[in-house]
């Protein structure tokens, strides 16, 4: 089922999720959603609080086909390269607008997968700043809170200015 987003400057976007404590069928259903909400829209991953689920879940698949998401629950990241990487990002929770965000390359990821084990991941390029993406919406954290104040301030008012229309 393809859910709603939450729109921006709904508080849940704001808040922290809570941790998983198991895998269990419900949790593999809202990853189902999660993946079908975000093959439906023009991105690379969804993390639960975009679409009002409080949990530490996220999806992310950057394959060329699709059909390889990852599923993650109460991702860490271990370690990040000390070699950046600038990529537009954007949020359906606050559409029409993206910047420019600098993050690491690479990572390494440990998170609780679709079996139920704890798994170490390495994820490179379009998937480390994909994976690097929903971990921050987990956090209560938007990508434009990476961005220096003036330049949010500018792209928030941007897109207040798109939601008029």
């Amino acid at each position: 089922m393809i859910r709603p987003f939450i729109p921006w400057p709904d508080q849940r976007l704001r808040t922290p999720a809570q941790p998983v404590g198991a895998i269990t069928d419900d949790i593999r259903a809202i990853w189902a959603d999660m993946v079908e909400t975000m093959d439906a829209m023009p991105g690379y991953g969804l993390a639960g609080p975009q679409i009002g689920v409080m949990l530490r879940l996220a999806v992310v698949d950057c394959s060329d086909t699709r059909g390889k998401a990852v599923l993650l629950a109460n991702p860490e990241v271990l370690h990040a390269s000390v070699q950046p990487r600038e990529h537009e990002e954007a949020s359906p929770n606050l559409p029409g607008v993206h910047a420019a965000v600098t993050r690491p390359r690479a990572v390494t990821v440990r998170f609780l997968n679709a079996e139920g084990q704890m798994e170490d991941r390495d994820f490179v390029g379009l998937w480390a700043t994909s994976v690097q993406h929903q971990i921050d919406h987990l956090n209560g954290k938007m990508y434009f809170d990476r961005l220096s104040p003036l330049k949010r301030k500018m792209l928030i008012a941007r897109a207040q200015k798109i939601a008029r229309r």
